[in-house]
């Protein structure tokens, strides 16, 4: 255990990692495409409470607008206490170079995955995040095949590892390019999404934890219910077709949907983002309660298939 927060081996690291990590999009600040203003003192409030409560894992990306610069100034003299992701690939200079498109929110982000803007890049997190290494290295959104020998991405990436500037290196990706990037062997780590309304990497879960990685969800909430996240209108609509209301046996939906994500034999850690200190507790009493029981998931999973193959 850490703290009250129980914990998983994040595949072959041997990392022992909270089972309830930190997703810090929320931190991105009023950034001009996607963000929204965080109030004083927030931000300070919200990293401190995640390590107090136990939580290691923080997840985040040179495009999450100011996250990466916010959780340097706020927790870099608790680095010891957490284990720290964040992306290679995004664009340091979007008007230097013509990249990669990939969307976040509907947003256009760009992205480059030569081995210029990596270095470059990773130079950038360590003196925005105040610190000398970066535990995980992730490729932002799945280059293709032909993108990572095009440019070397892999070798890169290796080579930073060799450095000691990072320790483990990996993919945030989706089907059908993280079946690719799981068939290379060469990534620690994945980060996937996943959740009871999105179950569509439930087996590429397993495959990469069966091929010896450490696996990170995203999404394991559906990003919130709709007014109380960001959630997807669209998403929580089969929640009411799949009527998982019958299911919640007194729990609240965000609270059954986080423990059913927990409940996959082969997550090692599933990242939530909030700035909210009562949904952190929430969250943390969800996992506290552990996975649901075997029965209430393969219920759930059987009521879902039956709406999307409706």
């Amino acid at each position: 255990m850490t703290g009250a927060v129980p914990t998983r081996t994040l595949g072959r690291t041997g990392v022992e990692v909270s089972v309830l990590g930190f997703g810090a999009l929320e931190l991105r600040g009023d950034e001009p495409r996607f963000g929204r203003p965080l109030e004083p003192g927030q931000a300070e409030r919200v990293l401190n409470g995640v390590l107090d409560a136990g939580i290691n894992v923080i997840d985040t990306a040179i495009d999450y607008g100011v996250a990466e610069e916010t959780i340097g100034r706020h927790i870099a003299h608790r680095r010891d206490e957490y284990f720290l992701a964040t992306k290679a690939g995004c664009a340091l200079d979007p008007t230097a170079h013509d990249p990669t498109e990939r969307t976040i929110f509907g947003v256009v982000l760009q992205h480059d995955y030569s081995r210029a803007n990596i270095v470059a890049g990773v130079e950038q997190s360590l003196r925005r995040l105040r610190t000398d290494h970066i535990d995980l290295l992730q490729l932002h959104f799945g280059p293709t095949l032909e993108e990572l020998e095009q440019t070397d991405a892999v070798e890169t990436l290796e080579q930073l590892r060799r450095s000691g500037k990072v320790r483990f290196i990996g993919s945030s990706s989706m089907l059908p390019r993280l079946d690719d990037h799981i068939a290379l062997g060469v990534f620690d780590v994945f980060q996937i999404p996943y959740s009871a309304l999105q179950p569509e990497h439930d087996d590429a879960i397993t495959r990469a934890a069966h091929a010896g990685a450490g696996t990170i969800i995203r999404g394991g909430v559906a990003r919130g219910e709709p007014g109380a996240g960001q959630g997807a209108d669209r998403v929580w609509q089969l929640w009411d077709a799949a009527a998982l209301d019958e299911l919640l046996d007194g729990a609240t939906r965000t609270e059954f949907m986080l423990r059913f994500t927990i409940s996959h034999p082969h997550l090692h850690t599933t990242i939530v983002g909030t700035l909210n200190p009562a949904h952190l507790a929430e969250n943390l009493a969800a996992v506290a309660r552990g996975p649901l029981p075997a029965d209430v998931v393969a219920e759930t999973k059987r009521r879902v298939a039956a709406v999307a193959a409706a």
